[in-house]
């Protein structure tokens, strides 16, 4: 299955919110090693942390991006971690037009797919963004 089948099978047939089913689908299709136990820190991130703020889409794309790169502490590896972090922000924000939920419900939101459209958006964005990172072309 592709990264993008994998993610939409935990949001649509296993219910998980948009963060969770980033973070799901892309340990599988990466082999991230995240345990079932860890994956419930993300279970608060869907809906913008529950009140409309940074999209949980894009939280799920840090975190994925970020266990890719990290080997110790980001704050020490700030050189490394930085660039591929901001080229995925800016990325996300051209792909969508915008960042926060707020901004992307109005666009991407529908009361029968819920926020599908917007988690598969974001998905082509991280799939995109570690293909750069394998590539070594994250300036």
């Amino acid at each position: 299955m592709s990264l993008e089948e994998t993610v939409r099978y935990y949001y649509v047939d296993r219910y998980y919110n948009c963060c969770e089913a980033i973070i799901h689908g892309a340990n599988e299709y990466y082999g991230l090693n995240v345990t079932e136990e860890d994956m419930k820190m993300f279970g608060g991130f869907g809906g913008g942390m529950y009140t409309g703020i940074v999209c949980g889409n894009l939280v799920a794309c840090v975190a994925v991006l970020s266990k890719m790169v990290v080997k110790e502490s980001a704050r020490k590896e700030g050189k490394a971690v930085r660039p591929i972090i901001s080229d995925l922000v800016k990325s996300f924000r051209n792909e969508l037009d915008g960042i926060s939920c707020a901004e992307l419900k109005p666009k991407y939101y529908t009361p029968e797919d819920s926020c599908l459209k917007t988690v598969l958006l974001a998905t082509k964005v991280l799939e995109r963004c570690v293909d750069k990172l394998n590539e070594g072309s994250v300036a």
